[in-house]
């Protein structure tokens, strides 16, 4: 099967790219092959390459950047989604569609189901669940997959920022009152390998949008605190800083983050027999490989 990858240079991406099947011939675009905002060269591109599936891996992500670029935001996020989904439309064809934990209002107390409702609190929540509504409106083959608290190896992530400022100080603080669930890119890209195959084998899916996520949830400072203890027991960093819990008032950002971000993936393993991913041995893998090649930690 012939899988265009779009953002094929982000975290995710990127382990979608190098976890492919044996079997798959893989695409992958990048925003310099392919700038998706703009609907002629997305068409264009799939004239030419004609996938047999796509996986849109791409999106505008900076959160507080975001406040002050809604256009940018929407147009990558919405427009840019729209334009994929049509050109799936047309060809016929199956979209994988990655979306956010930030479309939701953050002040639950049980896990998120994918059909509760949706409140976004800032612009990078609102243009990912305009860009969902935009997928649905135009393509029928569409599975989106809403994520939290992504990390990886490659890319800028929580755990490289964490590294990075444990070389350099003694002391840290992190938020203790925002809860959610740590989310590999490579369990991610596995997870949506596993929903293609599936796809390739029946011809057909349970279209709709599911949640897919770290457990057990956690808060950013109980995740710092893993990192580093696990840093630490594989030589990455000789010690652990102190890492000192604060509220999200204390550390104010442009954007209001979620304080509950736990999704419910029970509807994700039910459909494709995908169980959440276990963040803490992805943890270990993911530092494993920054341990083995230095100049991948920036």
């Amino acid at each position: 099967m012939k899988v265009l990858v779009t953002g094929s240079a982000g975290q995710v991406g990127y382990e979608v790219l190098r976890t492919a099947p044996l079997g798959m011939e893989v695409i992958g675009l990048d925003s310099q092959a392919l700038d998706i905002t703009d609907a002629d060269a997305v068409a264009k591109v799939f004239a030419e390459v004609m996938p047999q599936a796509v996986i849109n891996a791409a999106a505008y992500t900076a959160v507080d950047k975001a406040e002050a670029e809604p256009e940018r935001a929407y147009a990558v996020n919405q427009s840019a989604v729209a334009h994929l989904g049509l050109a799936c439309e047309r060809l016929g064809i199956p979209m994988l569609h990655l979306s956010t934990d930030y479309v939701f209002a953050g002040d639950a107390c049980a896990p998120y189901a994918p059909e509760a409702i949706c409140t976004p609190s800032g612009v990078y929540g609102a243009s990912k669940l305009a860009g969902e509504h935009s997928l649905a409106q135009v393509c029928s083959r569409h599975v989106i997959v809403r994520t939290s608290w992504v990390f990886g190896a490659h890319g800028q992530n929580f755990v490289k920022t964490m590294l990075r400022l444990a070389q350099t100080r003694n002391q840290l603080s992190v938020v203790a009152d925002q809860v959610g669930g740590p989310t590999s890119a490579a369990g991610i890209a596995t997870m949506l390998w596993q929903v293609l195959l599936q796809y390739q084998a029946r011809g057909d899916l349970p279209w709709g949008t599911y949640h897919f996520s770290g457990a057990p949830a956690c808060t950013w400072h109980a995740f710092a605190q893993a990192i580093f203890a696990q840093a630490v027991a594989i030589g990455l960093l000789a010690q652990a800083p102190v890492v000192s819990p604060i509220s999200t008032a204390e550390y104010p950002t442009p954007a209001r983050r979620p304080a509950w971000s736990v999704l419910d993936c029970s509807s994700l393993e039910q459909a494709f027999a995908v169980r959440p991913d276990d963040w803490q041995s992805a943890l270990k893998a993911v530092l494993s490989e920054l341990a083995g090649a230095p100049d991948a930690r920036g």
